[in-house]
């Protein structure tokens, strides 16, 4: 009997969704790796597991796959399609918050109206050590050495490590170039997800992301929540932005430090399967 399966995206940004509620995932690294790849299995850039909840306060836990079969955090786009699988599912409540357990920590959830989901997202965290930067002390602005370059980034923690580099022209970014570069530089211990943002206005940004362990994807969520922190942070944007990428746009809304970040956008199914890999 094959692997069954859930294909479904936010944004543009693709996930396998696999219930192991029962049973714990059987796949290993090359596996995954396997069945994310886009000829030779069924495609994704996460594949997602929903589990049984480990802590008392959420009603379930998912865990986060990329393809290149390294474990991640987080993933803002995932927990939508998460939500929205287990209310589809009737396991979760179709209103009102509910608490989800991801790899970094609780998460609140919430099914709109509109088929929209709402996440909070946690507190951006820009301690160096949260992160994980080497650097001695935290600061709106690091100069990193990229392949023998120095250049200037933002850095924070959404769950998941987050580089941010300012851009004139979001669309002529070299993100297939520098993204692997700042991804695996060495001031990013565990590597690190790189968007590339453009800002339009203080309510507007576009965004472009290389996720670690992906590629270029159509949209992130946790990239757009650091984009904005990042910018916010600095006094650059007001606390609702848009953020318009590749795939559609993700509304963020963060009041500043000491509060929690909120990310607003939509899940899609797009088919079921079974998977004989």
């Amino acid at each position: 009997m094959g692997l069954r399966f859930s294909k479904m995206h936010g944004l543009g940004n693709d996930f396998v969704i696999v219930d192991c509620r029962a049973r714990p995932l059987a796949l290993d690294v090359q596996a995954i790796r396997t069945l994310g790849d886009r000829h030779f299995g069924v495609g994704f850039d996460q594949l997602l597991t929903i589990e049984r909840a480990r802590d008392a306060r959420c009603a379930f836990a998912y865990g986060v796959w990329n393809a290149d079969g390294s474990p991640a955090r987080q993933c803002g786009n995932g927990v939508r399609c998460v939500a929205r699988w287990l209310v589809r599912d009737g396991a979760l409540a179709a209103s009102g918050p509910q608490q989800l357990e991801s790899p970094s920590g609780p998460i609140a959830v919430e099914l709109l109206a509109d088929g929209r989901v709402r996440a909070d997202m946690g507190e951006p965290r820009f301690a160096p050590s949260a992160i994980p930067l080497l650097a001695e002390r935290e600061r709106d602005r690091y100069d990193i050495d990229v392949v023998g370059n120095d250049l200037e980034i933002g850095a924070v923690s959404i769950g998941n490590p987050h580089a941010v580099v300012v851009v004139d022209d979001v669309a002529a970014a070299p993100v297939e170039a520098l993204g692997p570069q700042i991804e695996h530089a060495d001031a990013f211990p565990e590597r690190c997800n790189v968007g590339f943002v453009e800002r339009r206005s203080r309510n507007a940004v576009r965004l472009r992301v290389w996720e670690r362990g992906v590629g270029e994807t159509l949209a992130c969520g946790s990239g757009a929540c650091a984009a904005v922190a990042v910018l916010r942070k600095r006094g650059e944007v007001d606390n609702e932005v848009a953020v318009a990428l590749p795939g559609g746009t993700l509304d963020i809304r963060w009041s500043g430090p000491g509060e929690t970040l909120w990310m607003t956008g939509p899940a899609t199914f797009v088919f079921e399967g079974e998977w004989h890999g």
